[in-house]
């Protein structure tokens, strides 16, 4: 017989050696708010490290209509908000103040004994971006200094570690994910189509520009200077590296809406997931006249805005600003991915990364959107990963076009002309593809004399 068994030593009890406590405040008190926003710490009360990928944590609420859809997203994490998941559940049959609820779990990590998780700056919001009534929520209260907090729960494996749930609060089989991500799952095979264009066309009236699925925007309106036209001859296909021919596109202004033109070039919209690039000249000062003007150079896909705060939009930016703009002095590279936005009052839903230096030259850009995440490459080296709801979820077009911001002309009357280059496109379908293997395979194409390629099938 051991000495401790001896002594009669007891096991203590479960509760006693994994314990939690969830402490809660919120930055949007009202009893309406644009978002709801949860901010959670997690306290490890008890004797054992916690792993955190066995944990969950659930906030409950009253949905504003049986078929309002919500969304989350994490603003701020110690622990970093790539670890922290959300899925939304519902509560059946649901009591007057909890019909749903918000599951926030972990990829990862561990609580010591006294540890904590710190601020978890956490939200969520109507999938139509109305207002939500939150005074009638289980887990909601107006207090904004870190409490404890019953009415949120915890569960590690299934089994309650803190809170009161509501009725039918506790967990049942796991919910799916919200927003679910759209389009086909990752298929490293390449077998789901690709586009090529080496930009091999005549003039803008080559019929085959449209065949290929490309089309010029000759119409009026935004972005840029409001009454700039966009006049179809303003793209041209110049001879560049050697026997290479571009795209080019060509705006001028002279300070005035009726002296701007912009111009816009698009390809029908059927992308989703997968890898796009292209090999793009930016320049830092204009063709002819006095520099100075704010314009914006591009490289992006895009989903319509159907509405104001349309959830269905999304966006994919890559714009080089060499005058600056939007409140920069000077030279800018911006990375952009849009969840939606407003126009009237301005609300801008997007996440971006930026870099202050001088882009002028070739340089090769690559963007990959797969599962879950958009990554942003330039010459090679990663720019930026985002993620979350900026993840686009229905089709899109892909776009170049080169425009003045409003407001940010030069005071001179002197005609200037401002131009930007594409020596190529290339997009693979549900095909995550490294920025040195798209240069190979570009490079493939030509040697084998294929100028155009589309294999990608129509949505």
């Amino acid at each position: 017989m051991s000495a401790l068994a001896a002594i009669g030593l007891v096991a203590l009890p479960a509760e006693a050696a994994t314990a939690v406590k969830v402490q809660y405040k919120t930055s949007a008190s009202g009893a309406q708010a644009d978002q709801v926003e949860p901010w959670l710490n997690l306290v490890n009360t008890g004797t054992t490290a916690v792993a955190l990928n066995t944990v969950k944590i659930r906030y409950y609420f009253k949905a504003d209509s049986a078929s309002q859809q919500y969304r989350f997203a994490c603003s701020w994490a110690v622990v970093g908000c790539s670890t922290i998941t959300g899925t939304f559940g519902t509560i059946s049959p649901g009591t007057a103040t909890a019909d749903r609820y918000l599951e926030i779990g972990f990829t990862g990590g561990s609580l010591a004994p006294g540890a904590s998780t710190s601020d978890m700056q956490l939200r969520f919001y109507r999938a139509d971006w109305q207002r939500i009534t939150q005074s009638d929520d289980y887990s909601f209260g107006a207090q904004t200094s870190y409490a404890d907090w019953n009415k949120i729960t915890v569960y590690q494996s299934g089994a309650l570690l803190w809170g009161n749930a509501p009725a039918g609060g506790n967990p049942s089989p796991s919910p799916s994910p919200s927003p679910s991500p759209s389009g086909s799952p990752n298929n490293p095979g390449g077998n789901n189509g690709v586009v090529f264009d080496d930009f091999s066309y005549t003039s803008h009236t080559d019929p085959n520009i449209n065949a290929h699925n490309w089309t010029i925007r000759t119409n009026q309106g935004g972005p840029g200077i409001p009454g700039a036209t966009w006049p179809a001859s303003n793209i041209t296909f110049p001879t560049v590296s050697g026997a290479n021919k571009a795209l080019q596109l060509k705006s001028v202004t002279d300070g005035t809406s009726a002296g701007t033109q912009q111009s816009e070039v698009l390809h029908q919209r059927k992308f989703l997931e997968g890898t796009y690039a292209a090999r793009v000249f930016f320049t830092d000062t204009p063709t002819t006249g006095p520099d100075g003007d704010h314009i914006v150079q591009t490289f992006f896909t895009i989903t319509p805005l159907n509405q104001d705060l349309d959830p269905n939009y999304s966006e994919q930016d890559f714009e080089y600003l060499p005058n600056g703009g939007w409140g920069e002095p000077a030279n800018i590279m911006y990375a952009t991915s849009w969840e939606t936005y407003r126009n009237e009052p301005w609300l801008a839903v997007n996440t971006h990364t930026a870099n202050r230096i001088s882009y002028a030259g070739w340089h090769d850009l690559v963007l990959q959107v797969s599962g879950g995440e958009i990554k942003y490459y330039i010459d090679g080296q990663l720019f930026a990963t985002h993620g979350g709801d900026y993840y686009p979820e229905t089709v899109q077009s892909v776009n170049f076009n080169l425009w003045f911001i409003s407001g940010g002309l030069v005071g001179s009357s002197t005609q200037r002309q401002w131009i930007q280059q594409v020596d190529w496109f290339y997009h693979a379908k549900n095909e995550v593809v490294a920025p040195a293997t798209v240069i190979q395979r570009v490079n493939n194409y030509r040697t084998a004399g294929t100028s155009w390629v589309d294999t990608v099938p129509a949505s």
